[in-house]
């Protein structure tokens, strides 16, 4: 693989007010697709204030991806973090609105062995050595995100990764876990976003990680019994004390974001730079609603399940059933699978494009999703060194052509149910180049 230049850096000025600040990637022996990005040591760095945060975004051609790996029983997933003070080198996009983006650093994502409790989907993953030896391989790639929560094992997620950073530089990684899942079935405080709960919580998620700061916290889920300034204000705590650097949501409706987004605003306090969701060309509701919101206000998309547990991977086809993977355990799903006529007619799609590039199936549906503008990075899930070196190919010099991306567009375009559907209520085909559009 040969080394990849970068030609631009942002400057100071050229940050937007919501930013977050992507480390540098130091010297790597070599590109790489997904998530692992190997770039050769930056010959120009910028050194951007504390209070500097926007969400960054790779050229098409060099896209990053979240790598999310299933190391025992419970997945882990997503998220995007950039610590502050550190400098860095940029390749930036600037989009309609005037926003740059920038490549964020590599990124991985940890589950743990499997547990009693334990949703089913999530068992049967990897054991603690496997997953030291992925996260391995990542790190010789030249990725620096590790992605965790406290509700994966419950609590042995962080621990594995607490283990295997202190055989590492921790300096040289990003380091993030999220709260708000049930950890202690017994116990009714350990659950939701309440302070008491977050303030615990923060703690032994420290303490499991071994770590003194979480680089990105997120919000696991929205709570509907507690209030919302009560979450924001204590999760802006975190950050003043310096337990926290940023933050970062999941699993949102639309008009959630939009309130974290107001409350925040309102309150003056530390602003959600990043929202994880599930979206692929499988699943794209939240274009309607969550991801304009984001879009609109410069906060980056984080998708999660980008192969829809693995129904876009190509591995099987409507007449044969998966014997291994995820979805070979999801049997209950088999029927309403077998009947979804878009799904197989977005394979069909998927596996001419990939024919004719020579590429996988696989990586068509990851590259469709990277060239989406409001995408900052993409979370992947492995089991094993052949899958990560497949998917991490989806970002490596190459990229879908208008037509391909229009096609895959129209055969995975879900039916709208009303207002969406009807036309003209936006006035849609009216133009005002000073006022351009926000939509997905």
């Amino acid at each position: 693989m040969s080394p990849v230049v970068w030609q631009s850096a942002v400057t100071p000025a050229s940050v937007s007010s919501r930013c977050a600040i992507v480390p540098a990637c130091q010297s790597l022996s070599s590109r790489v697709s997904l998530l692992l990005i190997s770039v050769p040591p930056p010959t120009h760095h910028v050194s951007l204030p504390p209070q500097c945060r926007t969400i960054m975004k790779p050229p098409p051609s060099q896209h990053a991806l979240h790598l999310h790996t299933d190391t025992p029983s419970q997945q882990t997933r997503r998220q995007i973090v950039y610590p502050r003070d550190w400098s860095t080198d940029w390749v930036t996009k600037s989009r309609e609105d005037g926003r740059e983006y920038s490549l964020a650093p590599v990124q991985m994502s940890v589950g743990v062995p499997g547990q009693d409790g334990t949703a089913d989907f999530l068992k049967d993953n990897l054991q603690d050595e496997a997953a030291y030896q992925l996260m391995e391989r990542f790190a010789q790639w030249g990725g620096n995100f590790l992605d965790t929560a406290d509700f994966y094992g419950p609590s042995t997620s962080e621990i594995i990764v607490g283990n295997w950073l202190q055989r590492q530089d921790r300096e040289r990684f990003v380091v993030a876990t999220k709260v708000g899942m049930p950890t202690d079935p017994a116990n009714p405080h350990k659950v939701g976003l309440s302070r008491r709960h977050i303030t615990q919580a923060v703690q032994d998620s420290l303490g499991r990680l071994q770590t003194n700061f979480i680089d990105l916290y997120q919000t696991h889920l929205w709570d509907i019994a507690v209030p919302l300034e009560e979450t924001l204000r204590t999760l802006n705590d975190l950050v003043r004390c310096g337990k926290v650097r940023y933050l970062g949501a999941s699993n949102l409706s639309g008009w959630q974001m939009e309130r974290y987004l107001r409350v925040q605003e309102k309150l003056g306090l530390e602003p959600v730079v990043s929202l994880q969701q599930y979206y692929s060309l499988h699943q794209r509701f939240s274009e309607l609603e969550a991801f304009q919101v984001c879009k609109g206000s410069g906060v980056g998309v984080l998708p999660w399940s980008p192969l829809s547990f693995g129904l876009l991977s190509g591995k099987f086809t409507r007449y044969t059933l998966p014997d291994t993977g995820r979805m070979a355990t999801m049997t209950s799903a088999f029927p309403r699978v077998w009947a979804d006529d878009q799904l197989w007619n977005i394979l069909d799609v998927t596996k001419r494009i990939a024919e004719s590039k020579g590429k996988s199936q696989a990586q068509v549906a990851l590259r469709w999703l990277l060239q989406k503008d409001f995408v900052a990075s993409v979370i992947i899930g492995v089991r094993t060194l052949q899958q990560l070196d497949d998917n991490m190919g989806a970002a490596n010099g190459w990229t879908l052509t208008p037509e391909e991306m229009a096609e895959l567009d129209k055969v995975s375009q879900p039916e709208k149910p009303y207002p969406y559907r009807s036309r003209g209520f936006d006035l849609e085909n009216r133009i005002n180049p000073f006022n351009p559009p926000t939509s997905v």
